[in-house]
């Protein structure tokens, strides 16, 4: 191990420039961090099934004038993939022990996908670590009620075939060609996702111990965070941390109408579309940049 946690990964990192790698130790699980820049603290949760790659076009964008952090979660990227603590309790309880581990108190945040839907959990769990959330292509906790689950639902249909124990697995394992075309298809027209990156975020999953995680990482999402959306338990909870949806005008998974409407729960939340698909931090990191700085300017 060389100085300041910095370790000879175990297998070769994509280049981006300008970042540097680092691991740390948190609940018995050794982390993967990708770093750059300097100045005020961002971190970056990446969704599935990716890992901190997915930020390899807005990481040089925000390393301008930030400190960069992009943490690959628990089984994801080059953490490591234990067989269990996949639910979203744990995983907030994985980033917050990462923050301490990197010694950061108070930080902006920005999630992705199920990276955003962690970043809601975080923000409401320990709302005094977060300065100002951006959510990218990401739903929030509290849906417009006439767009109910069944009804809404439906556009995540492709977790169906990675999420059952068993099943994903072997899926996300042997069928890799299903992982690059769910990206493709995220992505649409956009020439921002290189085929080498799908390559990569599809290659990555087929590791066994990682086919295991992703299909555990949704498996947990099905067991009890969908339960409690159908409850309404998050009505019960108000968020605080001043926060930004930002969505693709042509994403084919989460669309604006359900989420807009929910000053009931939060007066610190607004919902922002722009030109793109599912993956805007890829596609249009310019944009996303942009939005991030004007947001925690705001906050």
């Amino acid at each position: 191990m060389s100085v300041q946690g910095r370790v000879t990964p175990d297998r070769p990192l994509p280049p981006v420039e300008g970042v540097t790698h680092r691991f740390v130790t948190v609940r018995g699980v050794r982390f993967h961090v990708a770093e750059a820049g300097a100045g005020e603290p961002v971190v970056l949760l990446h969704g599935f099934p990716q890992h901190w790659y997915a930020w390899r076009r807005l990481i040089p964008e925000l390393a301008r004038d930030h400190r960069v952090f992009a943490i690959d979660l628990r089984g994801c990227g080059w953490s490591d993939a234990p067989p269990g603590g996949y639910d979203s309790g744990g995983l907030v309880e994985d980033v917050l022990g990462v923050l301490d581990a990197l010694d950061l108190g108070r930080v902006r945040l920005v999630g992705h996908q199920s990276g955003g839907w962690l970043g809601f959990r975080l923000c409401l769990a320990a709302p005094e670590r977060f300065s100002a959330f951006l959510a990218v292509n990401s739903a929030h906790p509290w849906p417009r009620r006439r767009f109910g689950l069944p009804l809404y639902a439906w556009r995540y249909w492709y977790t169906a075939l990675w999420e059952y124990p068993g099943v994903g697995r072997r899926v996300l394992r042997h069928w890799p060609g299903l992982t690059r075309a769910m990206l493709r298809y995220w992505a649409g027209r956009s020439a921002g996702v290189e085929e080498g990156a799908v390559r990569e975020f599809a290659q990555a999953c087929t590791a066994p111990q990682r086919a295991r995680a992703g299909e555990q990482l949704l498996w947990q999402f099905v067991l009890h965070d969908i339960p409690a959306l159908a409850r309404g338990r998050f009505r019960e909870q108000r968020l605080t941390v001043p926060t930004l949806v930002l969505l693709g005008d042509r994403d084919p998974v989460v669309r604006p109408q359900p989420l807009l409407g929910a000053q009931e729960f939060t007066e610190a939340l607004t919902v922002r579309v722009v030109p793109g698909g599912h993956l805007l931090a890829e596609e249009a990191p310019g944009v996303v940049a942009a939005v991030a700085r004007e947001h925690f300017g705001r906050a």
